[in-house]
């Protein structure tokens, strides 16, 4: 027990910007990736998730240190530490990435309705257009403190992903050792899958939204009103304190995130690929081809996950570059501002909410937007890592709190390892799941 409490209380309290960063990384694209790794190769992709998992734990780390040594999001800080000619290409790279997020925004309204309707709730178009109006009036009339509880409570739909990997698994001594012994087939579609597999765990999206939940939690502090307070500005003990909570919700989340992962490619392996349905186009195809296998309760479950997951992930999708590019403009961002005081902000989130809804009613095949944006993810986030690294070394920037020779070995790691995968990507003729 400790003095406010029962210790998992505690540590349940801590759980934040991390744990729903780490839940926004399963959206429904992301599952149909796992989905079509798993139905495809079976159990030979289960060893990724733990090795993806310290990749993606040190970069939303870094990421979310940067928010709390400075009070500012990532936006702002690269324009400060870049030149005029750093500073156009970090514009153009946001650019792209709010374009990139309002196409993955339409795949993933598409799979809400998709979901909706195979619970028999009513036409697909019907869903998407009512998920993507309500996600939008949410976003620009709430709080951030109603937002954020919002998104921890949608994040335990992920865990209905446990129960189906549980439901379906008999051999768990053959599933462990695909998950400690590596399986790598050089294949041309295991080489794609492994590609794809990279750029929907580690998304560019996931970097910006990281430290722009990170800085509107610090502005829903007291002690700063509306403004972020460093962690510098702070007693020691309470900065360190901070910092520990903080890495520990990112630690969390990122794990969390890893084993939804885990459980989908268990889930789909030991069902779909045992019967040899090894052609999984979207999150929807999955839950139907699910049911002949593992019966109709888990058919369900799994589009019931999907539909909580794609909650989760579109505000953070439309958001996370919004706050990268008002950031980088010098204009107000976040949801903790109102409108009036944060326009281009909520302009840019509205494009992308309402952008990706008109989309999804277009009946614009969702695959097809998918495989667009991992393109543009392939293209991107080399280059957006290698400006965070460089701004997170910066002690003009992080005073005290610069990275760490861990933090740089594996972010550095994490940079070269994604600019191989784009390389790999374009090698392997781009990916078609």
């Amino acid at each position: 027990m400790t003095k406010g409490g029962p210790a998992w209380i505690q540590y349940m309290k801590i759980l934040g910007p991390g744990l729903v960063t780490g839940a926004s990384d399963d959206d429904p694209s992301g599952i149909a990736t796992y989905a079509q790794a798993g139905a495809a190769h079976g159990l030979s992709f289960l060893w990724t998730a733990l090795l993806t998992f310290p990749l993606m734990a040190a970069v939303q780390e870094i990421c979310d240190r940067t928010a709390l040594a400075t009070g500012v999001g990532l936006g702002e800080l690269a324009r400060k530490r870049f030149r005029p000619t750093g500073r156009s290409i970090v514009a153009v790279l946001l650019v792209v990435l709010i374009v990139a997020n309002t196409l993955n925004v339409a795949a993933d309204l598409v799979a809400i309705g998709s979901g909706m309707s195979l619970l028999h709730a009513g036409p697909t178009w019907l869903w998407a257009l009512v998920a993507g109006a309500v996600i939008t009036a949410l976003l620009a009339r709430d709080s951030y403190a109603k937002i954020a509880t919002v998104f921890k409570v949608l994040c335990l739909s992920l865990l209905v992903y446990l129960v189906d990997a549980v439901i379906v698994t008999h051999q768990w001594l053959h599933l462990l050792d695909n998950t400690f012994v590596p399986h790598f087939q050089f294949t041309k579609s295991y080489v794609a899958l492994f590609v794809a597999i990279l750029g929907t765990t580690i998304s560019p999206y996931m970097f910006f939204w990281q430290s722009a939940q990170r800085v509107e939690e610090m502005r829903d502090e007291p002690q700063g009103g509306k403004r972020a307070v460093p962690i510098g500005s702070e007693s020691f003990v309470l900065a360190r304190r901070k910092q520990r909570t903080s890495r520990q919700d990112v630690f969390t989340g990122m794990a969390f995130s890893n084993i939804v992962m885990f459980a989908t490619i268990a889930t789909t392996a030991q069902t779909l690929h045992v019967h040899h349905v090894t052609n999984i186009e979207s999150a929807a195809q999955a839950a139907t081809a699910l049911k002949p296998f593992a019966g109709r309760f888990a058919s369900e479950i799994f589009a019931f996950g999907f539909i909580g997951s794609g909650l989760i992930a579109i505000p953070a999708l439309a958001a996370s570059g919004s706050t990268g590019l008002s950031g980088y403009l010098g204009r107000q961002w976040g949801f903790s501002q109102s409108i009036r005081e944060a326009p281009v902000f909520y302009s840019l989130v509205a494009t992308g909410t309402l952008g990706g809804t008109a989309l999804s009613l277009l009946h614009v095949n969702p695959i097809k937007l998918l495989v667009v944006v991992a393109i543009i993810n392939g293209i991107i986030a080399a280059p957006l890592l290698v400006i965070i690294m460089r701004v997170s070394n910066s002690r003009d920037i992080m005073g005290e709190y610069v990275n760490g020779r861990l933090a740089n070995v594996l972010g550095w790691i994490t940079a070269a390892l994604m600019a191989a995968a784009a390389v790999a990507f374009f090698a392997t003729g781009g990916l078609s799941f």
